[in-house]
C-alpha cells in the first residue's frame, strides 16, 4: 500500500494521472471512494480485460441520480462520444480497469488539464464496457454538480477536440447565407416592387445576428489561444510533495 501526498488539489483526473504514472503492476484500476462502484466487481473487469481489451469501463446498470444531473451527465457524456467514437463514449465511468502500457502513449503530456479517458484512446482503440451496479452515496455529496459537469463539457470540446472550431465556422457560414438571402430579397423586392424594406429595426437585427457570429467565433478562438498558453507555460498537472508507504517513505526518510 503506497499513499502519494501532493502538494494541493489538483483534481480528479489530474491526481489520477499521478497514481498511474506511478503504477508499478501490468494493470491499473480507477474507482471513486464513496464505494458507489462496488469493489466485488473488479475481478469481474478483469476478466473482461483478459478477453482481449485494454480498457474496459464498468458502466452503471442504472445511476441514482436527480433529473438535472442524469442531464448533465448525459451532456458530458454527449462530448465524450464525441472525442472518444460512440461505443467507447457511451460506457465512459470513472470505475475502469487498463493495461498500464498504455501510459506509453501520454507519458510527456504536460498539460495542466488532464482527461484520463481521452488520454487512453492516444494508445489504443481497444474498448468494452461492462454493466455493473451502482449504488447511492451514503455519506457526503458528490462533488460534480450540474455546473461543474457543464463546465467539464466545455473543458472537454475546447481541450480535446477541434469541435467548437468546426461549429464555429458552421455558425459564421450560416449567418453569411442568411445574410445574402436578406439581401437578395431587399433587392428583389426593389426590383419588382419599386420598394424596400425600411426600418431600423431590421437593420439592427441583421447586424446583431453578424456581430453575434463574430463575436461567437472569436470567443471560440480565444478560449484554443488561453489553452495554448497554458501549454507553453508548461505548467505541471500535479505536483507530489511526498510518498507514504513502500520505496516512496523509505526515500523521504532518506532525504
Amino acid at each position: 500500500m503506497r499513499g502519494i501526498d501532493l502538494a494541493r488539489n489538483y483534481g480528479q483526473h489530474n491526481a489520477l494521472l499521478c497514481g498511474i504514472r506511478a503504477a508499478r503492476h501490468a494493470v491499473v484500476v480507477t474507482m471513486d471512494d464513496d464505494l458507489q462502484h462496488p469493489p466485488e466487481e473488479v475481478p469481474e473487469l478483469l476478466r473482461k480485460l483478459e478477453e482481449g481489451f485494454d480498457v474496459v469501463y464498468g458502466a452503471a446498470e442504472r445511476e441514482p441520480h436527480g433529473w438535472w444531473r442524469g442531464a448533465a451527465s448525459l451532456l458530458t457524456k454527449w462530448v465524450l462520444a464525441r472525442i472518444l467514437g460512440a461505443h467507447s463514449g457511451r460506457g465512459v465511468s470513472a470505475f475502469r480497469a487498463f493495461r498500464t502500457s498504455l501510459r506509453e502513449a501520454f507519458r510527456d503530456y504536460r498539460s495542466p488539464h488532464v482527461l484520463i479517458d481521452v488520454l487512453l484512446t492516444w494508445g489504443t482503440t481497444r474498448f468494452a464496457t461492462l454493466a455493473v451496479p451502482h449504488h447511492p452515496r451514503r455519506v457526503g455529496a458528490s462533488n460534480y454538480t450540474f455546473r461543474r459537469l457543464v463546465v467539464h463539457a466545455a473543458d472537454l470540446l475546447t481541450g480535446f477536440s477541434t469541435l467548437p472550431l468546426r461549429l464555429a465556422g458552421w455558425v459564421g457560414f450560416g449567418c453569411t447565407t442568411f445574410g445574402l438571402l436578406v439581401l437578395a430579397w431587399v433587392l428583389g423586392s426593389y426590383a419588382f416592387r419599386g420598394t424596400t424594406q425600411p426600418g431600423f429595426p431590421f437593420l439592427a437585427s441583421i447586424i446583431a445576428i453578424f456581430g453575434g457570429a463574430q463575436l461567437f467565433a472569436l470567443g471560440v478562438l480565444g478560449e484554443y489561444v488561453a489553452r495554448a498558453h497554458l501549454r507553453l507555460m508548461e505548467k505541471p498537472p500535479y505536483v507530489v510533495r511526498s510518498e507514504l508507504g513502500g520505496e516512496g517513505a523509505a526515500r523521504e526518510d532518506a532525504a
